[in-house]
């Protein structure tokens, strides 16, 4: 019989100052919480506390990205399991998480609800949050 090995791959590429700054492991990799919003309980009939709860909405998405709490927010299509969006946040905790989720007054009234997963990513992905502030022409 002869022995079985695994060959490593060395990247030759690698920042190890650049690493530890994202908290990468050896994989470049980190944990962290996604968050997927629901449709919540809460439906709103009236138009100007529609607008209130939205613009509330995104001021805390604004929010958590000025903090580098929130990598990665968007809406989703409309969809046959009323999920309306998604949340990436540089958290590795569900208390912490959910601290920062209550603060969105959509989902402290309940029209969205959140569920909230372990998401195992790269440790870099904060790091386009530079260049998607540079991007942008006008807001909602």
């Amino acid at each position: 019989m002869g022995i079985i090995t695994s060959a490593q791959t060395i990247n030759p590429n690698y920042d190890s100052t650049l690493a530890k700054r994202a908290g990468a492991d050896e994989y470049g990799m980190k944990m962290y919480v996604l968050v997927i919003l629901k449709s919540g309980s809460y439906k709103v009939s009236d138009q100007t506390e529609r607008d209130s709860l939205f613009a509330g909405h995104m001021r805390n998405i604004r929010k958590l990205a000025g903090m580098k709490k929130l990598v990665v927010a968007g809406p989703l299509e409309n969809n046959d399991k009323s999920y309306r969006g998604i949340f990436i946040l540089d958290t590795q905790t569900f208390d912490e998480a959910k601290a920062l989720m209550d603060a969105d007054p959509a989902i402290k009234q309940k029209v969205f609800e959140a569920e909230l997963y372990q998401w195992y990513g790269s440790a870099a992905l904060p790091d386009y949050l530079e260049s998607a502030d540079k991007i942008w022409k006008s807001r909602p």
